[in-house]
């Protein structure tokens, strides 16, 4: 059981880091149930800090039978929940605390519910994120883990390693994380070209000259705010870019990944791009390649009937650098996953809320093992290692 100053510090480091910066923001605040006494502190802290907050939350129980009830229609789960979509209109900002307390409930509903479900939630998405013009630059918001043992059961780890990696990982004192993550940072001023490799077989260049370097310390910055940067995930620890989306080339080998909405595992992914775009067709993995490439494609379609101004669903998206020190090892979950210590995640689609240009349904981060090297490569010609084996390199 988490000990109830643990929560109200966890509580306190969520509000405070959707920087609440007037009285009356109005604060959306949702979550799994059985999370219900950390949606409240989180309640609490926004109110002292002039925010008014609404809490709603469900259970597995509600999630899982509205995809496994046969008297719920597919037709009737595509439909956008208008009167929720209304509300998300009028808000400041969101916080979500991850919903689901066992995440294996997704992996045995039918598809066509759960694609019906994804399609439902798209326009909700272009007012959140503001990918629609009329909505940017969207509504501040926090993707917040929180640990359970059904959850740990799931992802196959002991679960006092697994409360540690989320609630110590997002305990770190703030003037200690900040350095950190200022010290990782420093090593891209000025650059131009990211070189990854590993022993795995990861082998890839993007290009980053004069796109924004984002240091996710747990706070929304006023110039991620004056960019359009509204929100991140806790816990926090990395340093991410905006790639350009027509560079870049190469190979990336991921252990393990999750696709969001089924929540099924894909093993030793391999994938390839060139001109910074994934090259769909050469995509392999050891299981479940169909949910992979399913979820693209369905994204494209959403993409493709939204009119994109460009259809970027493949396109290089995001460069980040894990820099957690509490987080040690992958196991599957995103959240936790992207800040280990020393590993590399590349993503595709979506990015144009941190600087890039790219307007996607899609955004998959994949992340590599925690061995990564990396050597950067200046405007001025020159080129430094950083990074060896996972380990970055002090002057």
């Amino acid at each position: 059981m988490i000990i109830k100053e643990k929560i109200k510090l966890c509580a306190e480091n969520i509000a405070k880091s959707i920087s609440i910066k007037k009285e009356g923001e109005c604060v959306l605040i949702s979550g799994g149930l059985y999370a219900h006494e950390l949606l409240e502190e989180i309640g609490l802290s926004v109110f002292r800090k002039g925010g008014i907050p609404h809490i709603t939350s469900i259970s597995d129980y509600f999630d899982e039978s509205r995809f496994t009830d046969e008297r719920i229609k597919v037709t009737t789960l595509e439909k956008t929940r208008k009167h929720y979509l209304e509300m998300i209109k009028n808000i400041d900002a969101y916080i979500v605390v991850e919903p689901l307390e066992d995440p294996s409930i997704r992996t045995k509903v039918p598809k066509e519910k759960l694609d019906a479900y994804t399609k439902s939630i798209a326009p909700e998405r272009d007012v959140l994120y503001g990918f629609k013009e009329e909505y940017a630059p969207g509504k501040k918001w926090c993707y917040a883990a929180w640990p359970s043992k059904k959850a740990a059961n799931f992802y196959n780890i002991d679960y006092e390693l697994f409360e540690k990696f989320i609630v110590d990982g997002m305990s770190i004192p703030a003037d200690k994380f900040k350095n950190i993550v200022q010290n990782l940072g420093d090593k891209f001023v000025n650059a131009k070209k990211v070189y990854v490799t590993d022993e795995n077989g990861t082998d890839f260049w993007v290009l980053i000259e004069d796109r924004a370097r984002i240091l996710d310390d747990g706070m929304i910055s006023d110039e991620q705010i004056a960019m359009g940067n509204l929100g991140g995930n806790l816990p926090a620890g990395e340093v991410y870019f905006p790639p350009h989306e027509k560079q870049g080339e190469g190979k990336l080998f991921i252990p393990l990944t999750k696709e969001r909405y089924t929540h099924k595992f894909i093993k030793n992914v391999e994938l390839f791009f060139k001109d910074g775009k994934l090259i769909i067709d050469k995509l392999s993995a050891d299981t479940n390649l169909d949910v992979l490439i399913n979820a693209f494609k369905q994204r494209e379609e959403i993409d493709r009937k939204n009119n994109v101004p460009e259809l970027r669903t493949y396109n290089v998206g995001e460069l980040g650098i894990g820099c957690n020190p509490v987080i040690t090892k992958p196991v599957g979950y995103i959240l936790t996953d992207e800040k280990i210590n020393g590993s590399v995640h590349l993503a595709f689609g979506f990015n144009i809320s941190f600087g890039g240009t790219s307007v996607s349904q899609m955004h998959w981060d994949f992340i590599t093992a925690p061995k990564e090297n990396i050597t950067v490569e200046y405007k001025d010609g020159s080129k430094k290692t950083i990074m060896e084996n996972g380990k970055l390199i002090e002057e």
